[in-house]
């Protein structure tokens, strides 16, 4: 090998490593909330839809600054924005751990969203860059799996702590962690640089993404995204119904997200032999069926249920993710990137609120119920982007 070519494998490592890192990080600080809401609601009095409008609060604003990020990236460069992002969202956890009052928690958790939107099209962009043509595919699904890492160990981790401690000292701590980690990121971000299509006649000739297959693709997430975390958000409340206690309610969201982690590297292989259409089909029926299986279910066997339906629930955007870089052309990836992210975690945001209301008049039950019927509009969207992928296996 090469000098240059191992300089160049060096600087891939780097850039997954870092890349993996941040979302880990930023995918722990989102789900461990799910572990608080409950606590949450009896401390401040709240109503399903204000738990729904707290829960969107991270989401929406992670959602808001993801296409701005983007560009300032193109700017300041992925390393300064992933470290800054990784800082800032530390700082907002450890604001929320000196919180007083409501208010003051809330304003914590946009802080710490605004950390968080960047990590999104800036990682997926630099794990893009960094690694050529169909390797890239495989990276983004290490990149996806490592953010079901932090996953499963954000909310357990968190579940413990709190046996031991009350919750503001709970979030400091997590927030101090997060702060120390933006130094190790900064390190080992490598400056990769964009690639660009240059103007010539044979890039001109070569077949070029068509317009329509992006936004079905963003569609599907949309759709994948809002379902996801009105679940997750719902879920606690409907374990607690049957008589689980926090350290349950962790421990069941370890399940879903363990799950989940597992679906990410298993719908790849699955995408490989069956096709991204067919993925999709088959993990949002699965999402759908095991969603209203729980309803009747009592709380252990709930529990042995929930991995399969974390391993579908989850296992559908790594293929979405992992498809993007082929819809769209290489100069664009990072912005692309950020409008996918903007779309789908902007749903997630917005759905749990949405659902609140409903829930605040229907029940858990019934909004679950709801929950499970609405992702199956993921599957006419999936059949009418088949066309995109037509001779592409893996894709």
């Amino acid at each position: 090998m090469t000098a240059a070519a191992a300089s160049a494998r060096r600087s891939e490592r780097r850039a997954l490593a870092a890349a993996t890192g941040a979302h880990a990080l930023f995918d722990g600080y989102s789900d461990l909330l799910y572990v608080l809401l409950p606590v949450w609601q009896a401390e401040f009095g709240l109503s399903y839809a204000e738990i729904g409008a707290l829960r969107g609060l991270f989401s929406g604003a992670m959602a808001s600054f993801q296409i701005p990020s983007s560009l300032l990236a193109d700017r300041l460069g992925a390393r300064l924005m992933l470290a800054a992002s990784v800082a800032i969202g530390g700082a907002g956890y450890c604001l929320a751990g000196a919180s007083t009052g409501f208010v003051s928690l809330v304003i914590a958790l946009v802080i710490g969203g605004l950390g968080a939107s960047v990590q999104h099209p800036v990682a997926s962009a630099l794990v893009a860059r960094a690694y050529e043509s169909a390797r890239s595919r495989t990276a983004l699904g290490t990149y996806n799996f490592a953010g079901d890492l932090g996953k499963m160990a954000f909310p357990a981790l968190t579940a413990l702590l709190l046996v031991a401690l009350p919750w503001r000292p709970t979030l400091a701590l997590l927030g101090l962690f997060g702060i120390a980690a933006a130094g190790l990121i900064f390190t080992l971000t490598p400056a990769i640089e964009d690639e660009r299509t240059e103007d010539t006649a044979e890039n001109r000739a070569a077949p070029r993404p068509q317009r329509f297959g992006f936004p079905l693709l963003l569609s599907i997430g949309v759709l994948d995204s809002a379902t996801r975390m009105a679940f997750l958000t719902f879920l606690p409340f409907l374990l607690k119904m049957k008589g689980a206690d926090t350290p349950a309610i962790g421990f069941a969201l370890l399940l879903v997200f363990a799950g989940g982690a597992t679906g990410k590297l298993g719908c790849a292989f699955l995408g490989a032999r069956i096709g991204t259409i067919a993925t999709v089909c088959l993990t949002e029926g699965l999402t759908a069926v095991g969603i209203l299986a729980l309803l009747p279910l009592p709380l252990w066997s709930e529990l042995a249920l929930l991995p399969l339906i974390g391993f579908a629930l989850n296992g559908t955007s790594s293929v979405l993710y992992g498809s993007v870089p082929d819809l769209v052309l290489p100069e664009r990836r990072q912005r692309a990137f950020g409008i996918f992210y903007t779309g789908t975690i902007g749903a997630g945001a917005l759905s749990p609120m949405l659902y609140g209301f409903v829930g605040d008049r229907l029940g858990v039950g019934v909004t679950l119920a709801l929950v499970a019927a609405f992702v199956l509009l993921t599957v006419p969207l999936a059949l009418l982007l088949r066309p995109f992928f037509a001779g592409d296996r893996s894709a």
